[in-house]
């Protein structure tokens, strides 16, 4: 027997229709639809990328390059002010200072001898003065470079002298209201051990010091 031809099944798509999402052009291709926009809208957000990476690049960095200029020229404008006041209170501190020197002057608290020298010699004498004096026993002085600080130099002079509590009283009562003005600058002080009794061979309490100081002077400064 003959083997029976099979029927072919109608096909359910109309003639002439295409499937959804594909359309013909006007060449006769077909092709997806809405894949111009999509590209259209690729390029779109590639442009901008590229905008936003260039962005990031150089406009970010010149913002922050004008702000530091920004923040710089506050700091230049405050500075300037600074300098401003200090230029404008000048007058005044060099008139304070003039009126501090004629004071001085005029009581005598300055040195009037012409050296540094003749300065230190006259302070030594008086030093030594006032402790023999006091009932006080020197051991020794030492004149110091002059300091000039400004418009004056400092005499100084180390002192070394032994003594009792009322001998030290009495002498830097008297340097300290001295004229020309000496002040003490710095001192130490220590007890000195006693002597031991022949007799009872116990050490007697002395009232005896060991004193050592720095006194100042103070004069104008001498011309280069």
């Amino acid at each position: 027997m003959l083997p029976r031809p099979q029927r072919l099944k109608p096909s359910s798509r109309a003639p002439g229709r295409l499937p959804a999402g594909l359309r013909q052009n006007q060449e006769g291709r077909v092709i997806k639809v809405g894949s111009k926009q999509m590209q259209r809208w690729l390029a779109v957000g590639l442009l901008l990328g590229a905008i936003l990476i260039i962005s990031l690049l150089v406009i970010v960095p010149l913002v922050n390059k004008g702000l530091e200029l920004h923040e710089a020229k506050n700091n230049l404008v405050f500075k300037l002010q600074q300098y401003e006041r200090i230029l404008a209170g000048k007058d005044a501190v060099i008139a304070n200072m003039n009126a501090i020197k004629e004071q001085y002057q005029e009581r005598g608290l300055l040195n009037s001898q012409a050296t540094g020298a003749l300065a230190s010699a006259e302070v030594q004498e008086f030093i030594k003065k006032t402790i023999a004096d006091a009932g006080g026993q020197l051991s020794s002085t030492q004149a110091l470079p002059l300091s000039t600080k400004n418009e004056f130099s400092r005499i100084l002079v180390n002192v070394r002298m032994t003594g009792s509590s009322e001998v030290l009283r009495a002498v830097l009562h008297k340097i300290e209201t001295s004229t020309p003005l000496i002040i003490i600058n710095e001192i130490d002080i220590r007890p000195i051990r006693g002597v031991r009794n022949r007799t009872t061979h116990q050490i007697d309490q002395s009232n005896q010091l060991s004193i050592n100081f720095q006194a100042v002077g103070f004069m104008r400064k001498q011309p280069a």
